[in-house]
């Protein structure tokens, strides 16, 4: 028998104890033993909890109990459950987490107080989709090209609709809210920020790449118009919200935004809550890995695998957390910001004069930027919006241009952007 302590018993924790009961003979099938819950942490004591398990409020309770072999960490947040998590690890017990910002942050000193004992993660990116053993093991065959991943399934849902029912940004929101795929402050979705914790954790993997947050472009999809929406659906494109990793020479692209996928792509086809992960590997090609990102009982699913995983590996032989332990290993390195190179669309409010033309497309063509297709489109009598989108060239002289439209005063309102990948 194998003892777990659930610190944050709430919607997963509540799950975990629920399935580990209701599959329970499946389960000592599959592990090998019996898996037990028998104690959970939560914030507030007097909130009832449909598990059977003793309730307390103070995780020592746990990770002082040397009877208990496993801690899952459910309680959110990131230096709280740093302390917890390195303390159980100090402690030799196994850990199994689903929190991405805890990764996205400290993963690499984790691993290193984890040692032998084992530290799993599955359920912190894209709930109950199995790609960290994808990656891990899988495709461990493989260098990894690329990774190009629907991993919030709050900005997948809003997008849909804004593109598929033209419900506009707002009125959007407010349902996502309601329905409670989005929190009263969105802001960690649709900013883009959930899913460059996921993006992290994958490229730390693939790629052994030590990056946080703050290193890697991330933008949300505040920012999309029905005017991009409109130039995306005439030239075949559905609009996204990606996190995305690429190899180029001895760098890796780190990067998640809005982006512009031609309609035919599998990821393209991806509709509502639900999560996809493209992975392209340098000899099994692209793989697809599709599910849902969240819930209970999804998210539930793959803590317990974990859980299984380590029952049947032997508490003291954990595999190594990440594959890589410094970027050094693999010899990549994190690409700059500026040295990024995509194809994109602009779209630009403009004068509806002679003259404006042959001065935007002069400014993009002293700096390598091509044009691919365009558009105009009224706004009133005296303006228009230029859609267009360009053949690949860099992030820095996309930038430089869209800030020469500004300083120029060729531009009524500021330029938006939106990458497109093909």
């Amino acid at each position: 028998m194998l003892k777990i302590g659930i610190i944050g018993v709430g919607t997963v924790g509540t799950s975990v104890c629920q399935i580990l009961e209701d599959n329970k003979d499946i389960i000592t099938a599959r592990a090998g033993v019996e898996l037990v819950p028998v104690a959970g942490v939560v914030n507030n004591l007097s909130k009832k909890r449909d598990v059977s398990i003793k309730i307390t409020d103070n995780p020592d309770d746990i990770l002082n109990d040397d009877s208990i072999d496993i801690v899952v960490e459910l309680m959110g947040g990131v230096e709280g459950a740093y302390n917890v998590v390195k303390k159980a690890l100090q402690k030799g017990k196994a850990v199994v987490t689903a929190n991405k910002a805890l990764l996205a942050y400290h993963r690499y000193e984790l691993q290193d107080i984890a040692g032998d004992t084992p530290f799993e993660f599955e359920a912190a990116v894209a709930g109950g989709i199995p790609i960290i053993s994808a990656l891990r093991e899988g495709l461990g065959a493989n260098h990894i090209e690329s990774i190009k991943g629907i991993i919030n399934g709050t900005c997948n849902y809003m997008l849909d609709k804004m593109i598929n029912e033209g419900v506009d940004y707002d009125t959007i929101l407010k349902e996502a809210q309601d329905l409670g795929y989005a929190e009263a402050d969105p802001s960690f979705d649709v900013g883009g920020f959930d899913a460059a914790h996921k993006l992290l954790i994958m490229a730390s993997i693939a790629y052994g790449i030590d990056a946080k947050p703050e290193d890697i472009l991330i933008e949300g999809i505040e920012n999309v118009s029905p005017e991009d929406i409109s130039f995306a659906k005439e030239f075949g494109y559905a609009l996204k919200l990606l996190g995305i990793a690429k190899t180029r020479g001895d760098k890796v692209e780190l990067r998640v935004h809005a982006v512009l996928i031609p309609t035919s792509e599998m990821l393209a086809k991806v509709d509502g809550v639900m999560n996809a992960v493209s992975v392209v590997g340098d000899k099994v090609g692209e793989t697809l890995y599709y599910g849902p990102g969240a819930g209970g009982d999804a998210t539930a699913s793959a803590v317990i695998a974990n859980i299984i995983d380590i029952a049947r590996k032997g508490k003291g032989k954990g595999s190594p957390m990440l594959g890589f332990k410094t970027s050094l290993e693999s010899g990549l390195h994190l690409a700059d910001k500026g040295d990024i190179e995509t194809k994109y669309y602009l779209r630009l409010h403009v004068e509806d004069k002679p003259g404006v033309l042959s001065k935007v497309t002069t400014i993009l063509g002293n700096r390598n930027i091509s044009i691919k297709n365009m558009v105009q489109n009224s706004v009133d009598e005296t303006s228009a919006n230029l859609l267009l989108s360009t053949h690949t060239c860099s992030e820095k002289d996309i930038k430089e241009a869209l800030e020469i439209f500004e300083t120029e005063n060729l531009v009524l309102s500021k330029p938006a952007m939106i990458r497109i990948e093909e």
